[in-house]
């Protein structure tokens, strides 16, 4: 008889076990997940620069699937290990599953209780809704900053501030430095020394898993095209107008900036709070073959598991590359455990590390090589490209990307308005919506939330 596997997560780890297990004729997997997409979150920076379109970085699960395999689109909201059981909502009615082996891949959410007025002044980049209305949101900064005579105010508006100086916040810098200064001839009324991003990095140097080498010349790059770093400085509020950094010494410096972008911090999934399960810094505490000590047939893998890993000191990194690994290894040891076998545990020494900097440049560090400029950047959409899930969207992807290196962006805001939203259906309520001044991050709400937040 086959066992059932219940896979929590529709991710990177989630769905890449979920193909692993269906060339397995005695296991049964059905994957829930509160979206029936999964996003391919290594490319929501180029959404953020309007380089690509926002359904072309998701993939519908039912088409990852396996013919045998079963989807529900629902949220898991309590788990009974004793009686190897799920609760789950979908449609609004509670419903529950029983399982042989339970897999939580529920990847991690953005924090944004870090910083002093993050929640209200910030916007996270974690989700394709979060790519979306910064996307739209950048956007209307530029259209709001030509209409205003103060010149303090527009220079406000038309600066860029991104917290963090990791993969996600060099990627989304140099995205949207690009396009603003590619933006900037359909708006004559801003001056373009005015259009600015800057990098505010608690670090001494950006993207810490790179060579230090590597990292130097990614920031001198970005500093030569006008990308202004700030190193050694943590966030210390953010408000509407900007932000205030404090340096190691007490030195504060502030950072005037109408748009303040957050790629720090995660929080774990609610749910893994509920579980009374061990945790490791927001994590699921797991053993080296991904099982979790005091639940049975229970597993843990990707962002929300603090998986140990044998080829280096500590637990293995919240990525991509790691995260597909841990599910084929866990695949693996799923196949060992039902048949009374030993499990391994996990190893992966890593491939190396990647990333973009903008005006289609690159750094990355393969399999110890060191590769930079127009190269790394070339190597980069290449793999990403051949990750992409579907062969329907890498097509479209690979499309998107040559368009890209003959045309100009889109300017136009995806923001799709209904008809009951209408000014000419209900101006009362359109009034109301309406946005706030230019200099002030409260007027969000109308400024694509409707196409943008879930």
């Amino acid at each position: 008889m086959s066992e059932h596997v219940v896979i929590v997560g529709g991710g990177f780890s989630g769905t890449r076990l979920a193909r692993k297990l269906d060339r397995d004729s005695d296991v049964r997997v059905t994957l829930i997940n509160d979206e029936n997409y999964t996003t391919f979150s290594p490319m929501l920076p180029e959404v953020v620069g309007s380089t690509i379109l926002p359904g072309q970085v998701i993939a519908p699960l039912r088409l990852m699937l396996g013919r045998h395999q079963e989807f529900v689109m629902g949220r898991v909201t309590s788990v009974n290990t004793k009686a190897q059981r799920v609760t789950y909502l979908s449609g609004g009615e509670g419903q529950e599953l029983d399982y042989d082996h339970l897999v939580l891949a529920l990847g991690a959410r953005a924090n944004t209780e870090m910083i002093p007025g993050m929640a209200e002044h910030a916007i996270p980049l974690k989700l394709i809704g979060d790519a979306m209305r910064i996307r739209n949101h950048v956007i209307a900064r530029l259209e709001q900053a030509a209409h205003v005579s103060d010149p303090g105010k527009q220079r406000r508006l038309t600066h860029f501030a991104v917290v963090g100086g990791g993969f996600s916040g060099v990627e989304v810098a140099g995205e949207i430095h690009d396009f603003i200064h590619n933006a900037h001839r359909h708006y004559p009324r801003l001056k373009k020394e005015d259009l600015k991003v800057t990098v505010i990095h608690a670090g001494e140097r950006l993207v810490p898993e790179l060579k230090a080498g590597l990292a130097e010349k990614a920031a001198r790059s970005m500093t030569r095209r006008g990308i202004n770093l700030i190193f050694g400085a943590l966030a210390k509020s953010i408000d509407e107008h900007g932000l205030t950094a404090r340096f190691e010494d007490g030195r504060e410096q502030r950072v005037e900036a109408a748009t303040v972008i957050s790629t720090i911090g995660t929080a774990p999934n609610p749910l893994l709070e509920k579980l009374g399960l061990p945790m490791e810094t927001g994590r699921l505490s797991t053993n080296p073959d991904m099982s979790i000590d005091g639940a049975d047939n229970v597993w843990a893998l990707g962002d929300c598991a603090a998986v140990p890993n044998q080829a280096s000191a500590g637990a293995a990194p919240p990525t991509a590359q790691f995260a597909v690994r841990e599910a084929d290894t866990l695949a693996e040891n799923l196949k060992r455990s039902r048949r009374g076998e030993p499990t391994r545990a996990f190893s992966f020494g890593g491939l190396g590390t990647i990333a973009t900097i903008g005006s289609k440049r690159g750094v990355a560090q393969v399999l110890g090589v060191p590769v930079i400029g127009f190269p790394a950047w070339l190597l980069w959409r290449a793999f990403y490209l051949l990750q992409m899930p579907t062969l329907s969207r890498k097509a479209r992807i690979y499309v998107a990307w040559t368009w890209d290196m003959f045309f100009s962006n889109d300017i136009a805001q995806l923001r799709f308005t209904s008809s009951d939203e209408a000014d000419w259906q209900q101006p009362e309520k359109a009034a109301a919506n309406s946005p706030a001044p230019p200099d002030s991050m409260s007027g969000e709400e109308c400024e694509g939330r409707e196409a943008a937040e879930r």
